[in-house]
């Protein structure tokens, strides 16, 4: 079997990135965020991007580096408000956005992983989320239907994996990478740590590999989105 394990998140890249795609991208806030997948696609120009993702990143880290070169025509996201850019770019007419809540996306991609095309739900039923959405009464309650999402790319981040996929993501980074993971027709991966097959607790692995195509090792940043500290106690 050929190895899943590339030198560089460029090099996993190479031969799959292609103008006006659509890419899952994993990550909550900037806890577990692609990075050095969303660094190489700003280096690789690709362009006229939509986006699936909790959130936008901030002005200089995460996708926000996309949005400073303009290379996401759309983002479909629940979270935006650390992000000035974006603001700037929605308000100006450059960026499109569709708002999801933040259950919705998820089960969206995981849908997406799972074959599912559609499924209906209450979240949103008579906001403005539910404009334009097929409504269906079960039990005398409305719901909407939302599509699965089934994404040319999917990049994530994993605390480790072996060399097969099989993958443990860390605490919150779970939230979104997991089912981000899974709806892509490319699943890459960036890993802190690559072990031998077996070394994982099979019953500790979040993701299989039959999901993950290909992996990259590296070395990341991990801000904090806010700093905050607690006030010094009065003796």
């Amino acid at each position: 079997m050929a190895s899943k394990i590339y030198k560089t998140a460029a090099d996993a890249l190479d031969g799959v990135l292609f103008d006006g795609m659509t890419i899952a991208a994993g990550g909550f806030g900037l806890c577990g965020i692609p990075e050095l997948s969303i660094a190489a696609i700003r280096d690789a120009g690709t362009k006229d991007l939509t986006v699936y993702s909790n959130n936008a990143g901030v002005d200089d880290f995460g996708l926000g580096l996309l949005l400073q070169t303009k290379q996401i025509k759309k983002m479909c996201s629940s979270y935006v408000g650390e992000n000035d850019l974006f603001m700037q770019q929605y308000l100006s007419g450059e960026l499109e956005l569709e708002f999801n809540p933040q259950g919705t996306l998820a089960e969206r991609m995981r849908a997406g992983g799972a074959g599912i095309p559609g499924f209906y739900t209450k979240t949103g039923v008579g906001t403005l989320v539910a404009e334009g959405k097929e409504e269906k009464v079960f039990n005398g309650e409305t719901y909407i239907l939302e599509e699965g999402i089934f994404a040319d790319l999917a990049i994530v981040k994993a605390w480790k994996a072996d060399t097969t996929g099989n993958a443990i993501f860390r605490k919150t980074a779970r939230n979104f990478n997991l089912p981000a993971a899974t709806c892509g027709k490319i699943c890459v991966m960036e890993v802190e740590e690559i072990v031998e097959p077996g070394e994982l607790d099979p019953d500790a692995i979040h993701l299989p590999g039959i999901y993950v195509h290909r992996l990259v090792q590296g070395t990341f940043e991990k801000r904090i989105e806010q700093r905050t500290v607690r006030k010094k106690e009065s003796a």
